[in-house]
């Protein structure tokens, strides 16, 4: 790895469970903060302590487990959002504001100034009681670049240390992502975070686009849970990073797939079995073509070593198989095959695959070299 780390700042227990239909136990949040912070993610964003009593319980619950990650809480640029968040005993806070003009006339009634204004005096504040503060550009990506800086700006100023760029609505490319980052990395001197959605499927895209920018830090979700088409995948981000820029993030990519299994279950939200890095068959092979590469060295077609990731390849028997892929699988069993045999079984292989929708058993390998073989 080279250059400095990226910080990961997952909020799986915050906008992933803003998902429609998801909803965690408090002894779920744990067992995700736990597992999150075992795997190194320094950097967890925990709830919102403005829903209530019970999401301040469950805050103060995962607060309570001591974890080596630096914990956040989501709140409005509001007053009382802040001393919630107090009572809830976190050290850190990311104070949101919008900063579109369409979301600051349309939702809030309210103009750029008042929201300078606001953004100076409550950043200050939280300051002033000892919290360490992000200040969030809501809907940045709709926003008028000039006036994203100004806010950011206000709030480093009355002590931020951290500015978050949102792209609310999944809207950027990463070339403007690049150019936006670029231009933000040159007017600030504090960290800056990347909040991108995957409504066009470019979360991951353009947080390493933002990555590349100068953003020091990177929102993701398990799996990539979260609103409508969901955030930035934390596993995907992680392994992007890794792999094409040699930039560290502390994270453990062996933890990644038993992550993306405790959150696919609690959230009600199966992983697609060709999700990247940690879909159930992406590292399962049954092309001739690349099954018989892959015997001869995996090199052939792999990016990515499974074993990174605790995995390994699977050679699986269907409809496009070749006579390699028949071989290995019968050696497996102990069983040699000669050209003749395998390119029999391999025709009954193809027509149970195509009528049954799956691989066959061990079962069924046995009775087709029964079928087969004298």
């Amino acid at each position: 790895m080279n250059a400095s780390p990226v910080v990961i700042n997952d909020t799986t227990l915050r906008d992933g469970e803003q998902a429609a239909g998801v909803a965690f136990r408090t002894s779920e949040k744990l067992q995700i903060a736990r597992a999150l912070d075992a795997a190194g993610v320094p950097e967890m964003e925990v709830g919102i302590p403005a829903m209530g009593a019970g999401e301040e319980d469950d805050i103060r619950a995962v607060v309570a487990l001591g974890l080596k990650a630096r914990l956040i809480t989501w709140c409005r640029m509001r007053e009382d959002d802040l001393e919630a968040a107090e009572r809830c005993g976190v050290t850190m806070v990311n104070m949101s504001m919008p900063v579109s003009d369409q979301q600051l006339e349309r939702k809030l009634g309210r103009n750029r100034e008042w929201a300078l204004g606001e953004i100076d005096r409550l950043v200050r504040r939280a300051c002033a009681r000892g919290l360490d503060v992000s200040m969030g550009g809501e809907d940045s990506s709709r926003a008028d670049l000039d006036f994203v800086i100004t806010a950011a700006k206000t709030a480093e100023a009355a002590g931020a240390r951290r500015f978050r760029f949102a792209d609310t609505l999944g809207i950027l490319d990463p070339f403007a992502t690049h150019a936006i980052f670029t231009r933000l990395r040159a007017e600030l001197s504090c960290e800056l975070e990347i909040h991108a959605h995957d409504d066009l499927g470019l979360a991951t895209a353009n947080s390493l686009a933002a990555v590349l920018g100068g953003a020091t830090h990177v929102n993701t979700t398990v799996n990539g849970l979260g609103e409508r088409a969901g955030n930035a995948p934390l596993e995907e981000v992680v392994m992007a990073l890794h792999h094409l820029y040699h930039r560290d993030t502390h994270v453990t990519p062996r933890r990644l797939p038993e992550i993306s299994h405790l959150v696919a279950e609690v959230s009600g939200r199966p992983v697609s079995a060709g999700k990247s890095i940690v879909g159930e068959e992406v590292f399962s092979h049954e092309s001739g073509i690349h099954v018989h590469g892959l015997l001869r060295d995996r090199r052939n077609y792999q990016s990515l070593d499974p074993g990174e990731l605790g995995r390994s390849h699977r050679l699986v028997l269907g409809k496009h198989s070749g006579i390699a892929a028949v071989r290995h699988a019968y050696a497996e069993l102990g069983l040699d095959l000669s050209e003749h045999a395998a390119q029999n079984i391999l025709s009954r292989v193809r027509a149970y695959a195509s009528d049954a929708k799956h691989a066959p058993s061990e079962g069924d390998l046995i009775r087709f070299y029964g079928e087969v073989v004298p």
